[in-house]
């Protein structure tokens, strides 16, 4: 009897090593199981994060996008026009041209009629953002603004380098130029 009682010690001192054992191994199996987790928490965090600020990057480029297509927008609504007005401007010029020689006639009834029609379609035409630039005899050049047909001999030297002639006006529609005024400057 005391060899199975011996080996039931054995068998239990056994056990208990194994047990003991494992529980080493559990607990290595366990902090090593915490070691992976808290890895894996970090790189899910981590792509979080990147998915976070490439979602920010991606909407504040949206907004960017959004309020450039409104600038553009509103641009294209300004200037939609553009082509039937700059068709229109030999019209003006037309009417320009007309008033002068009526006004070396007689009938004044017709000047009056012809003026009115003029300042209708000048009118209409402003309301579509149509304006007239503003050019004089005895301005100082600028080649920014007028565009320069010929060049003749100054009739004086305080006219060189100025305008002498207005050929044909110029136009702005909104903020852009769309014809410029043709002018004859002095040498």
């Amino acid at each position: 009897m005391s060899k199975k009682n011996k080996t039931k010690k054995e068998e239990v001192a056994e056990n208990d090593v194994v047990t003991k054992e494992q529980e080493q191994q559990d607990t290595v199996d366990t902090t090593e199981n915490e070691k992976v987790e808290e890895d894996e928490l970090t790189k899910l965090q981590e792509a979080l994060e990147k998915e976070k600020e490439r979602n920010l990057r991606l909407f504040a480029e949206f907004e960017n996008y959004k309020r450039r297509t409104g600038r553009e927008r509103v641009e294209l609504f300004k200037t939609a026009g553009q082509d039937v007005i700059t068709s229109l401007l030999p019209v003006m010029d037309d009417f320009d041209r007309a008033l002068k020689e009526i006004e070396k006639t007689d009938d004044k009834n017709l000047l009056k009629g012809v003026e009115l029609i003029q300042n209708k379609l000048r009118e209409t035409l402003r309301a579509k953002g149509l304006e007239p630039i503003e050019t004089n005899q005895g301005e100082t050049f600028d080649a920014e603004i007028h565009e320069a047909v010929t060049q003749i001999p100054a009739p004086s030297d305080d006219l060189k380098g100025k305008i002498i002639d207005v050929i044909e006006k110029g136009y702005t529609l909104g903020e852009k130029i769309i014809r410029f005024p043709k002018v004859v400057i002095g040498q």
